[in-house]
């Protein structure tokens, strides 16, 4: 018997090592815009969960270029119900903010995001974005705390700023200067990572 239940747990896909979901819910900086595909973070992402023992974690990138928070708010009960994410990254917002949508708006949307995955069972880290300066202080004030805010009052995980040292570097932006180049991406990864890794830690240890 104890041979048997040997061979099924080696030849029955799925029992040797249970498979959890990270879902990205993101807008072209997440879908890769002007980059190749291999070279984007989120491929980065995956060849680093490998490397440091998180094989059994599969990512899926549901980001859409030119997305908002409205968009993914609406897209975001199905994907939950259909992938059942053990962990939701969320880098939505700065489409909203490029189009000078109400602060007030976008934080609903992402405070009810933060609502719908926490309440599916997955943790969640929030992708903080902030506004150029063209903007006003006001609104550019207003915008970036945003991220912070809803992670302290719901007990999300948080990068302070997606772009941190991306966007004032050389050769790290592309010439719209919204969307960082190949050169950027591993730096994006660096600012995801540290605050990713202790969510995988906890989930995996369910």
């Amino acid at each position: 018997m104890r041979s048997i239940a040997l061979c099924l747990f080696l030849l029955v896909p799925g029992l040797a090592a249970a498979q959890s979901t990270l879902l990205i819910l993101g807008d072209s900086l997440s879908a890769g815009y002007g980059v190749e595909t291999d070279k984007a973070w989120v491929a980065l992402l995956r060849q680093k969960l490998g490397e440091e023992g998180y094989g059994s974690w599969q990512v899926v990138n549901a980001s859409i270029s030119g997305e908002t928070t409205d968009g993914g708010l609406r897209r975001l009960p199905a994907l939950l119900d259909d992938r059942a994410p053990a962990i939701v990254i969320i880098e939505l917002g700065g489409n909203d903010g490029l189009r000078g949508f109400p602060p007030q708006v976008t934080r609903q949307n992402i405070a009810r995001m933060t609502t719908l995955a926490q309440q599916s069972g997955a943790r969640v880290l929030l992708i903080g974005m902030q506004m150029p300066p063209n903007y006003g202080p006001r609104y550019t004030e207003v915008f970036a705390a945003i991220y912070p805010d809803i992670a302290r009052e719901q007990d999300a995980a948080l990068v302070p700023f997606f772009l941190d040292g991306i966007y004032d570097r050389d050769g790290f932006m592309q010439a719209d200067g919204i969307h960082p180049t190949a050169k950027g991406q591993p730096q994006l990864l660096a600012n995801v990572w540290p605050h990713l890794k202790p969510l995988l830690d906890a989930a995996s240890a369910q």
